[in-house]
């Protein structure tokens, strides 16, 4: 006796998103309309800011790390332990990053992408909140530092969740041609942030020290409070992905996604890690390793900040363009292309990098910051999150995406700084580089293009 397949799984059963104009929007009771141009751009800047918001926090943590945790919250230890102690919370944060991705992604596959984000955006901002009115370790002992650690715990896991939550409502409403720039401008909030936190932090540093360690760093986290409002103004009002509420009405969500994932797709979240790779690594020896090796040398250290501040401005730009180019040539070309490039490069960077010099440290962040990370950066988003099928996306694309996030961001400065010690000099950190940028490439080349998929 022959059977019917059933509707949900077959490819034609669903009329393509740009069938529709711009997009889709599904109501409540199922009904589908037309989105205009208004409410896509509704999504995207959901998006946008929710990645702004939650990052500015992420890494307003992190460059207090450096500069105020360790006198204010282990003011009672000698200097160079109080550093690796700021550090070491700071560190926290990345590990808990991959743990935020799973639950996030559990509650997102399950009950919907715009629920999970408005819950990430208000754990994080009350965290930041919170460590702003924190009193110091001189006021109440041990409870200041383990107080801390908690709430950047709390940043960890939210800021985990709020990728690919981000992504996937931009990503998941967007036409199929235009897949690539939505998750694109998505992703490009994170960097933004970045560049607003190291600004307003720098700003109230001009403070005298005094006022400055007793409250002046503390107005930035207090901050949050104005931007948490604006999010969720923004955020409240856009509706849940089509394609997840035509998976909830067919009831085909997955009891326990990320056991799911493991069992099904856990080859797709190793080579996804693996991709993502190119990214974070590179993020990690510019931004962290190549700031304290241009100093390190000689060059001025505020004005290596200030470009700093440039080169995350720039990948912005670079991404924003490598993501539309993406819609037009492919993830993988594109990616693959930014990995070939980083590869030639990698040698140059790190010499310009020992030169010692502002000028030095500006072309290589420029080139290695914006364009070979601006290029890698630029699609990723969309070339993770197309590898998974909707019941899944949530968790498979955070879990790879989240791990590789702290494997690379997280550890590629401790190599770079075992392996000038181990050789004494910096041509090794060249060859990691490279091998990085081979490792990826390769994972991108095995895994089919994700442009032209049905996603739905």
């Amino acid at each position: 006796m022959m059977t019917t397949p059933r509707t949900s799984h077959s490819t034609a059963s669903t009329p393509e998103p740009e069938a529709y104009g711009v997009g889709t929007s599904t109501e409540a009771d199922g009904t589908q309309r037309s989105m205009t141009t208004r409410d896509m751009r509704r999504v995207i800047a959901s998006s946008f800011m929710g990645s702004m918001i939650e990052f500015y926090d992420f890494i307003l943590y992190a460059t207090a790390s450096s500069i105020v945790f360790s006198k204010v919250f282990f003011s009672n230890l000698p200097p160079g332990f109080a550093i690796f102690a700021s550090f070491a919370t700071f560190a926290v944060g990345y590990l808990a990053r991959p743990l935020g991705g799973i639950v996030f992604g559990h509650f997102g596959d399950k009950y919907g992408r715009k629920n999970v984000l408005i819950l990430s955006m208000v754990l994080m901002g009350t965290a930041s909140i919170i460590m702003g009115l924190l009193p110091s370790t001189s006021t109440i002992g041990i409870a200041a530092p383990i107080a801390l650690v908690v709430l950047r715990i709390v940043q960890g896991v939210s800021v985990g969740g709020e990728w690919g939550g981000a992504v996937l409502i931009a990503l998941e409403h967007a036409p199929k041609k235009s897949r690539g720039l939505a998750a694109g401008l998505a992703n490009a909030g994170g960097p933004v942030g970045a560049v607003l936190a190291t600004l307003m932090l720098g700003l109230f540093s001009n403070l005298p020290e005094d006022k400055f360690l007793s409250w002046g760093w503390r107005v930035p986290f207090l901050l949050s409070v104005v931007l948490l409002a604006v999010g969720l103004v923004i955020r409240l009002r856009v509706a849940e992905t089509p394609m997840f509420v035509r998976l909830d009405q067919q009831s085909e969500k997955k009891r326990v996604p990320i056991l799911e994932v493991l069992r099904l797709h856990w080859r797709t979240v190793v080579v996804a890690l693996v991709a993502v790779l190119a990214f974070t690594v590179t993020q990690g020896l510019m931004t962290v390793w190549g700031v304290s090796e241009a100093v390190g040398h000689g060059a001025n250290a505020t004005g290596v900040l200030n470009w700093k501040a440039v080169g995350a401005v720039s990948t912005v730009v670079i991404a924003i363009a490598a993501a539309k180019v993406s819609d037009r040539l492919g993830r993988r070309a594109v990616i693959v292309a930014g990995c070939v490039l980083g590869a030639i490069l990698a040698f140059p960077i790190i010499a310009l990098l020992q030169t010692g010099t502002v000028w030095g440290f500006a072309i290589a962040i420029i080139v290695g910051n914006g364009i070979v990370q601006g290029i890698v950066y630029g699609p990723m988003a969309a070339f993770v999150a197309e590898q998974f099928p909707t019941a899944l996306r949530f968790t498979g694309a955070s879990a790879a995406y989240q791990t590789a996030s702290t494997l690379g961001a997280g550890f590629s400065p401790l190599i770079a700084t075992s392996l000038v010690l181990g050789f004494s000099a910096a041509w090794p950190v060249a060859v990691f580089w490279i091998g990085i940028f081979a490792l990826a490439a390769v994972a991108v080349l095995v895994t089919p293009e994700g442009r032209d998929r049905r996603i739905d």
